[in-house]
C-alpha cells in the first residue's frame, strides 16, 4: 500500500483545530491501514517525526434524502489522530 493510498485527507474540524495546538492532527486513512503504516506514510508525505498514532473506526450512518422517502448508508471510514514532534507541523491544505 502506497502513502497516497494510506492517507486520504487531513480533516479540518473544530476538534482538529484544538488538537493542532497540542501537535496532534486528525487524518482520514484507509480502512485496512495499520498504525505503523500510518506513521510511516505521514513521516514520508509531510516530513515530520511521528511520536504516536491513535485510530478509530467511524461507523457510517443513515442519511435521508430531502423530499423523498429514501435513505442511503454512508460508508464506514477510519480516523487517525497523529502526534508529531514538538515544533513540527502538518500543513492543512
Amino acid at each position: 500500500m502506497t502513502n497516497e493510498e494510506v492517507i486520504k485527507k487531513v480533516l479540518i474540524t473544530e476538534k482538529g483545530s484544538l488538537l493542532s495546538a497540542q501537535n496532534r492532527y486528525v487524518l482520514e486513512v484507509a480502512v485496512d491501514a495499520r498504525k505503523p503504516q500510518i506513521a510511516d506514510a505521514v513521516e514520508k508525505k509531510f516530513g515530520v517525526h511521528v511520536l504516536a498514532v491513535r485510530t478509530a473506526n467511524m461507523k457510517g450512518g443513515l442519511r435521508y434524502i430531502r423530499g423523498t422517502r429514501r435513505a442511503v448508508t454512508e460508508p464506514t471510514w477510519k480516523k487517525a489522530i497523529v502526534t508529531v514532534k514538538a515544533g513540527e507541523r502538518i500543513e492543512q491544505v
